[in-house]
């Protein structure tokens, strides 16, 4: 019987799981209750199994009935702080909601646990299953790397995959990947500029902030156009602009914060220079104090190009050529599995989950309050997780 075959007996199981995870949906790093699902979703198998520290994250080892190279699958567990507006299932906590499908990528993952498990035997190699919680801006995948989970097996992998589930864009059960850059790194600025408060009919009297705040925000918009190749896009964004209570008087600050994202190591390197530099340079013409603080958050995914390869032939094999989609662009988001790709070749993969009777050009994306995800997808993500690591072993042994 093949994974395709096995993964569909087990739908059952795998939709109850992630029912479960999905009513109750845990933010951040400490997912206790999540973590407690995971051990007993993968009891019983034969895995060594590993908690984290810092996190409530598990390291789960497969050995394979003979020696061989190691693969490492990731499957994040966390989940978003926003109020549930879907349909029948819901979360119970009012505030947290499985808006980015990280419930279905955690029951994907068990599932391909208990499939690879079940062919053992077969295996000439490890498999590292990671679960990972803290995706969603708290370096969850960083942690569990300085950790030690890239080791766990007693060798670094060879090659490591990541599923992502879509709510819309992506037809349900298509797969799409591309070589290179995959998602966009995502950097935070947030600038305080200061001065001297004072009455607005006098502003010479005083050392008025907005202004220059104001000169900053379209300073950094022409940067992007002026300091950076078109072919390798910036994308700045000011989401927050804070000043003064009232129309008559001169604050003493203004502060905004900027999200950055790009789409290589080069761009991304240069942006904190140019940014701070550009602001610190207009607040001093101004007469002005600044501070300005600068956070890099993700690095850039990039796939390896021979492991996207090997996705597509892996998912052309086993789904057929109209299951599989090779993407024009990176997305514009981000995500914290560029740590793993910055260490170990590897390929982040999207599925398309969409409701099948909705348009996903017009469903509700990811992170949104409404947004759903389709059970039906679960056990070919399950299968795929499964085939690239038995597939990547048996190439890798060759």
């Amino acid at each position: 019987m093949s994974f395709r075959e096995s993964a569909a007996d087990m739908r059952d199981e795998l939709v109850r799981l992630r029912h479960a995870l999905h009513r109750e949906p845990e933010l951040g790093l400490d997912l206790p209750r999540t973590q407690e699902k995971v051990l007993g979703a993968i009891s019983g198998l034969p895995l060594d199994v590993r908690l984290g520290e810092k996190l409530s994250s598990v390291t789960a080892v497969l050995r394979g009935a003979r020696p061989g190279p190691t693969v490492l699958l990731r499957g994040d567990m966390d989940a978003l702080p926003v109020s549930e507006r879907a349909g029948e299932l819901a979360s119970r906590f009012e505030g947290r909601m499985h808006a980015c499908g990280h419930d279905l990528h955690t029951t994907m993952l068990a599932g391909a646990a208990h499939l690879l498990s079940g062919r053992r035997d077969r295996l000439a190699g490890n498999v590292v299953f990671m679960f990972q919680p803290g995706e969603e801006g708290h370096d969850g995948a960083k942690i569990m790397i300085d950790e030690g989970t890239l080791d766990a097996a007693g060798e670094r992998p060879v090659a490591a995959y990541a599923l992502h589930v879509t709510s819309a864009m992506l037809p349900q059960g298509t797969f799409l990947t591309k070589g290179g850059p995959m998602m966009s790194a995502i950097d935070e600025l947030v600038v305080t500029v200061r001065g001297a408060g004072g009455h607005g009919s006098a502003p010479h009297r005083a050392k008025d902030p907005v202004p220059a705040a104001c000169e900053m925000v379209l300073a950094l918009q022409t940067m992007v156009t002026r300091s950076f190749d078109v072919f390798d896009p910036v994308v700045v964004t000011v989401g927050s602009f804070h000043a003064g209570t009232v129309s008559n008087v001169i604050p003493e600050e203004a502060r905004f914060a900027v999200t950055i994202r790009s789409f290589s190591p080069a761009a991304h390197e240069r942006l904190q220079e140019r940014t701070v530099t550009l602001v610190r340079g207009i607040a001093a013409a101004h007469g002005l104090d600044v501070e300005a603080d600068y956070r890099a958050i993700y690095p850039v995914t990039v796939n390896d190009g021979a492991e996207a390869d090997f996705v597509a032939e892996t998912v052309r094999e086993v789904y057929g050529e109209q299951r599989f989609l090779r993407a024009a662009n990176p997305f514009t988001g981000s995500e914290d599995f560029s740590y793993v790709c910055d260490q170990v070749p590897s390929a982040f993969v999207a599925l398309g989950a969409c409701p099948s009777d909705r348009d996903p050009e017009k469903a509700a994306y990811n992170h949104a309050p409404d947004a759903e995800f389709d059970d039906a997808v679960l056990p070919d993500g399950a299968a795929l997780y499964a085939e690239l690591a038995a597939r990547r072993l048996e190439t890798a042994a060759v």
